[in-house]
């Protein structure tokens, strides 16, 4: 028993740790490493870092520079930010009007543009020439800037995973059956290989609300695994509206997973998810959910009907932007899953989770944990028939994502093309041997997003 408690305790004392260090005290070393690699380059070259800027908002010269070398990047994100800034600060300056105009065209934003353009040609000290290069971008962009009916968008995404567990071989390499304790399955190496299309449309609804639909298909192919492959196809359809600081979006979701050997299941789902800001760092977020999902007979699951179940679903959020550079985010969630037929699939899940975000100019960096605790409703007769099962689970995760133009500028002039990395670890305690279990795994993934019109 004593041996028990200290094996929880060491799990939780690891999850509150984790805890501590990524919100507590990463956020601090990550910032010296920024600023100590700041000072480094600043010694070897002429490198503007967003430390000198946030220094010096006001000086004309070391921002004008800092915009030009991320422009040259493709942060037109940076650019456009640091370039309006001083549109405020120095509107008399034509120089800068004109640089955030070319850096608009670039960054595809018409109608940032065309407002400049305004401002431009209200200017009498423009030149002549200057004057009818902006004439001739405005009818460009009008054209452009013509509102449609219909938006259409396309997503794709293709990756890898190496899992070490993919089977979830309990750490004792044991199991219960029938009551009785055996031997379990030696843990499984295993690779998938997956791939997905998404279509989506929007349509503008009002001024303040947009419909959007989307379908979408996922093929999912393990190596030794094989019984797991699957296919899955979705539709949703969602209103997106705001008011004020209030955004709100309904959504219905249908959902179908095609096995090979495993049940096939079609799921159905409702809800709504919202969020407010307040001021312009912390913003609020909330939602709800209802599904209903089925299993379908086959012929190698003749028992699909005890996966079915209802399921309610409440969450709530916390967003905060420390600074351009770091933003983190706290969820917690509770669902209450009723199994249609008694088989043990009944529970309820609690879960918090963290997370906290890079948004550095060379890269995307995410680090996040979460804890989930499941609480089984009856006891599983197949498995134990003396204990209702009981976990805890906790989930840590990094990853990191690049545009491919960052390595290879000709092939994605526009840094749209996005390299995926990650590494997750699973780690699962419960009061069934069943379920005690470790899992590593590492993908890669390389997604892009186009529009249509």
């Amino acid at each position: 028993m004593i041996k028990k408690i200290n094996k929880k305790f060491k799990f939780f004392f690891n999850i509150i740790f984790s805890i501590i260090f990524i919100f507590f005290i990463s956020p601090l070393f990550f910032e010296n490493i920024i600023i100590s690699k700041a000072s480094a380059q600043d010694a070897v070259s002429s490198n503007i870092t967003y430390m000198q800027i946030l220094q010096n908002p006001k000086d004309l010269d070391l921002n004008l520079k800092y915009a030009q070398q991320q422009g040259k990047m493709g942060n037109f994100k940076q650019t456009i930010s640091t370039l309006e800034r001083l549109n405020m600060l120095y509107p008399d300056n034509i120089e800068i009007k004109l640089y955030l105009l070319s850096i608009l065209v670039q960054a595809d934003s018409p109608e940032k543009a065309i407002g400049i353009i305004e401002d431009i040609k209200l200017r009498k000290d423009v030149s002549a020439e200057d004057l009818e290069s902006v004439i001739e971008i405005e009818e460009e962009l009008k054209g452009k800037s013509e509102p449609k009916l219909w938006n259409f968008y396309a997503d794709l995404s293709v990756g890898a995973l190496h899992t070490n567990n993919v089977n979830s071989v309990s750490k004792t390499r044991l199991q219960m059956s029938s009551d009785s304790v055996t031997g379990f399955n030696t843990a499984k190496h295993d690779r998938t290989l997956s791939g997905s299309l998404g279509l989506t449309a929007t349509r503008s609804v009002g001024e303040a609300s947009s419909f959007m639909i989307n379908i979408s298909q996922t093929k999912s192919e393990q190596y030794f695994e094989t019984s797991d492959d699957y296919e899955s196809y979705g539709l949703t359809l969602a209103l997106d509206t705001s008011v004020g600081n209030q955004n709100l979006s309904p959504y219905l979701m249908l959902s179908k997973s095609d096995y090979v050997d495993d049940a096939d299941s079609l799921s159905f789902m409702y809800g709504i998810g919202g969020y407010f800001s307040v001021g312009e760092r912390n913003s609020f977020s909330y939602g709800y959910s209802y599904s209903d999902s089925k299993g379908n007979h086959n012929s190698s699951d003749t028992t699909a009907d005890e996966t079915n179940s209802i399921s309610h679903g409440y969450t709530l959020g916390h967003d905060f932007i420390i600074n351009e550079l770091i933003s983190t985010s706290i969820g917690l969630g509770y669902s209450d899953s009723d199994a249609k037929v008694d088989a043990g699939n009944d529970y309820e899940t609690y879960e918090v989770s963290f997370r906290l975000s890079f948004a550095f100019p060379w890269a995307y960096i995410s680090i996040g944990d979460s804890l989930s605790f499941n609480d089984y409703k009856v006891a599983d007769t197949s498995v134990s028939s003396g204990h209702k099962r009981s976990d805890a689970t906790n989930t840590f995760d990094i990853m990191l994502t690049k545009a491919l133009g960052d390595f290879f500028p000709s092939i994605d002039p526009n840094r749209s093309i996005l390299i995926n990395l990650s590494y997750d670890k699973v780690y699962s305690e419960a009061n069934i041997i069943n379920y005690d279990y470790i899992t590593d795994s590492f993908s890669i993934g390389i997604s892009k997003s186009l529009k249509l019109n």
